[in-house]
């Protein structure tokens, strides 16, 4: 789950990380409040989306930059009278863009230097990792395959946490030294703190900045957090903005459903996202597009299945269905009964392959069979992943 830059930072002051102080609002009728409650001199006005590149964004309506530097109050108000239900298009958030739906005003910052401070999961080891970088204020994807020796990695136990020598060595290999090394040094401990007790996938805060009066502060803020854990963590639940995630994948997620919504026409429907994955590329492969990933689990019910075919029919884009089902846990007649109790409650009315497997799946191919819905059957995955992309590529 991801979060807004003002949540990140309420966590952040939890934290004790130092950050400009800002106050956020969705309505126009708050700008003069908001800006009140800050310091005379820079306001910096923010759009807040879940996408990166706001800086250097377009709105659709022209007006240049999701991030806007103000002398005055009334330039900021301008700024943001601008933003406010606009759409901003950003490298991240495809051609539409994103609806700006509240705007975060923040003191400005005297600016010494930039840094790069992210802790996020390493696939490889299984374990935290701090990531830092002298090139703050820029993609660090370019840092890494530009400059990589700027960049530094600390790798940190899960049974024992961050240590303060290694907050320490960060803060020194970044150019730090004496008092500022320590103010590093503490924020860095304390994001990892925060990056712990709060189940977070990834903290990245970009840029971290040195102050001319000797400070260390985190001047942009992004956290995302594991979904599996969210149970745990009420408050930080709240933080959820449902305007900034897909409507679908929002259905699913009511039905345990995992579903992230693609670019294609083909929709998927399988149980095992390792499968989904598989079947996916093999759509691919066989020159189609993938419409979406579904995995409905290892015990689908009957609602659940009905569920997950109105999802897939709510995307216009989609043309064809692919059901590759491997019943293991699974039985394949439970599947093929959900199959055809939602193709009948949906009144479906697009082209469906359907691929199964395993327990009962004789039992279930008969369910099929003798269903009265047109349904194309397959023998395999590939001959599942064929028959779909050249049944829509001869409808279109």
């Amino acid at each position: 789950m991801n979060i807004h830059e003002y949540q990140a930072k309420q966590l952040f002051e939890t934290y004790g990380i130092p950050c400009p102080k800002g106050a956020a609002t969705s309505s126009k009728k708050e700008f003069a409040t908001c800006i009140d409650g800050l310091s005379d001199g820079l306001i910096v006005v923010k759009s807040q989306i879940h996408a990166g590149g706001r800086g250097k964004g377009t709105f659709t309506d022209g007006f240049h930059g999701g991030v806007k530097l103000a002398k005055t109050k009334d330039e900021a108000i301008d700024f943001a009278n601008r933003m406010l239900n606009n759409n901003l298009v950003t490298v991240q958030t495809g051609s539409v863009g994103r609806e700006v739906q509240t705007i975060y005003f923040t003191e400005g910052a005297e600016i010494e230097k930039e840094y790069y401070l992210a802790i996020l999961m390493d696939r490889v080891t299984s374990a935290p990792v701090v990531v830092a970088s002298t090139e703050g204020g820029v993609e660090i994807e370019k840092v890494a395959e530009k400059t990589p020796e700027e960049i530094f990695k600390a790798s940190v136990d899960p049974v024992i946490g961050l240590q303060a020598h290694q907050a320490r060595g960060i803060a020194f290999k970044l150019g730090f030294e004496g008092k500022q090394a320590g103010a590093c040094a503490k924020l860095i401990f304390n994001l990892f703190k925060m990056f712990w007790e709060t189940d977070a996938d990834m903290v990245e805060i970009n840029p971290m900045i040195s102050t001319l009066d000797g400070g260390v502060m985190a001047l942009d803020a992004k956290v995302s957090f594991d979904s599996n854990a969210l149970y745990r963590h009420k408050d930080i639940v709240a933080f959820r903005d449902l305007n900034e995630e897909d409507p679908k994948e929002i259905e699913a997620s009511k039905y345990d459903l995992n579903y992230i919504a693609l670019d294609g026409n083909i929709a998927c429907l399988v149980n095992g996202a390792g499968l989904a994955m598989a079947t996916m590329d093999i759509i691919n492969h066989c020159g189609g597009e993938a419409a979406n990933f579904l995995d409905v689990g290892g015990g689908a019910t009957a609602e659940q299945v009905t569920a997950a075919f109105k999802i897939i029919l709510s995307d216009p884009k989609v043309e064809g269905i692919l059901v590759n089902i491997f019943g293991g846990i699974m039985q394949c007649d439970v599947i093929a009964e959900g199959v055809i109790e939602a193709a009948k409650a949906v009144s479906l009315d697009k082209p469906l392959v359907v691929r199964l497997e395993g327990t009962n799946v004789e039992k279930g191919k008969q369910l099929l069979a003798e269903s009265g819905i047109k349904i194309t059957s397959a023998d395999s995955l590939a001959d599942a992943a064929q028959k779909i992309v050249d049944i829509v590529a001869s409808d279109s």
